[in-house]
């Protein structure tokens, strides 16, 4: 099914309805609407992208975070924690992961009730082939040029910070 491109932008069209009301902060549902549909966009190019070698992002990014670990293994919970995702959700990613060969559960050395997950030999070799997808499809056709792509990272860090995502 093509995808039915609209002859206005219906977030300009929300934020002019919210002020023709006189309803506060149009400027903020504007700006946090844009940022959830922005999300959406990106996420779909990036699914797509990486659909050909089985991952979804939740699995490449659970991949590249072992591929980049000196070991290639880290705790279960710590690797939760570094991409900020529920502990059921890094368990079901890292089952899935481990499915496919990419990555294999093994005890923790020191702390008997932890399981660490490392990054197989084909777990590395794909995190690459994907990584090497992404950067020519998935993260490149932002529509954005580079001092932008910056700028854009640095406000959406300030809204990330502001939310207790991290401290500096």
């Amino acid at each position: 099914m093509a995808k039915r491109v609209l002859s206005f932008d219906p977030v300009a069209e929300a934020h002019r309805q919210w002020q023709a009301h006189d309803w506060p902060h149009a400027d903020n549902m504007a700006a946090a609407t844009s940022i959830m549909r922005a999300q959406q966009i990106v996420l779909a190019q990036v699914e797509q992208t990486l659909r050909p070698f089985g991952l979804t992002f939740a699995r490449y990014e659970a991949l590249v975070l072992l591929h980049f670990t000196r070991k290639g293994e880290l705790p279960l919970g710590k690797m939760g924690e570094r991409l900020q995702v529920h502990p059921t959700s890094m368990t079901n990613a890292v089952d899935r992961l481990e499915a496919q060969g990419l990555v294999e559960r093994t005890p923790h050395p020191v702390d008997g009730r932890a399981v660490l997950a490392r990054i197989t030999p084909a777990g590395k070799h794909l995190a690459v082939r994907a990584t090497a997808a992404l950067s020519a499809h998935g993260f490149t056709e932002l529509g954005l040029n580079q001092r932008e792509l910056r700028q854009l990272f640095s406000l959406l860090r300030k809204v990330r910070r502001a939310a207790g995502d991290f401290v500096d």
